[in-house]
């Protein structure tokens, strides 16, 4: 026997340990593994770990998982106001390797894809659940990026871009010819956003590309306002969670369609713009 064994472990005691926290490499993800517990006993070549089960998950208010749910989502911490380029440069690498990732916006928690990479775009209807007819939202780093990803979005566009962007309002407008059909949920029109918030708007100028922008929630569950949430409901679902810290709203967006073409419109969802507000721009 070791000579290092103190006289509690030659006696055949049990001594608990706990192991930290490991990472486990996936592409260039990474994917934060469970905690475990093991039992350290002693034999004929010094020390043997036995692992004990995992440690059952507390259950909360937001926690829609089974209590011995496996939290496997990263938490990546971005800040909220000057995003760091090299955590930027990290985002846009899992979106462009097709990871689905969840980001905060100025509103609610949305996840983040690829919108050209349509194996990407398919995974979020797996995750949240959602019916394949109805279209993502895109968000954009600036109006100008619109008019690449629009076709014909006509005045009233302009209007509403130049009086509530960066901010709560999503414009449906009919989609360009940059955009696969199925990332419009085959209906040949686009919602578009500029987010007032730094980090989505970083990743998208670094990725060079719009990204998805559907609420990081199961379908039926309440939308997330910090990252928490996410990692509760969905974090056994995708592999990285960036942490911008509670979103500047808790009102979903504004929903205005301009998809008709022919200076109509009509508002699909009221949220933190009123549809005073639309109605009072338009009417300039």
């Amino acid at each position: 026997m070791r000579p290092d064994l103190d006289r509690k472990n030659r006696s055949g005691r049990k001594r608990n340990f706990l192991l930290p926290r490991r990472r486990l490499k996936a592409g260039s993800c990474f994917f934060a593994s469970a905690v475990f517990e093991a039992e350290l006993r002693p034999s004929c070549f010094g020390f043997r770990f036995i692992p004990a089960p995992l440690r059952p998950a507390k259950a909360g208010p937001q926690n829609f998982r089974h209590a011995g749910a496996i939290l496997s989502a990263e938490m990546l911490r971005v800040h909220p106001d000057e995003p760091e380029p090299e955590r930027v440069d990290y985002i846009v690498s899992c979106l462009r390797s097709g990871k689905v990732v969840g980001i905060p916006t100025d509103t609610f928690y949305g996840l983040a894809v690829d919108p050209v990479n349509l194996a990407a775009v398919e995974k979020i209807y797996e995750i949240k659940t959602r019916l394949k007819h109805k279209p993502l939202s895109l968000l954009i780093a600036n109006a100008a990026q619109a008019y690449g990803l629009a076709r014909d979005p006509g005045p009233h566009f302009d209007r509403l871009a130049e009086r509530f962007w960066p901010g709560p309002l999503t414009v449906i407008v009919r989609a360009g010819s940059r955009l696969p059909l199925r990332s419009t949920a085959n209906t040949g029109n686009v919602a578009l956003r500029v987010p007032d918030c730094a980090i989505p708007r970083a990743i998208v100028e670094a990725l060079g590309l719009p990204v998805t922008a559907t609420a990081a929630n199961v379908q039926g569950a309440p939308e997330c306002s910090h990252a928490a949430c996410v990692l509760n409901q969905i974090g056994d679902r995708i592999p990285l969670i960036v942490d911008g810290g509670p979103t500047g709203r808790s009102v979903s967006t504004t929903i205005v369609d301009l998809s008709a073409g022919d200076g109509s419109w009509s508002i699909l969802r009221e949220g933190a713009i009123s549809t005073h507000q639309i109605a009072f721009a338009l009417q300039k």
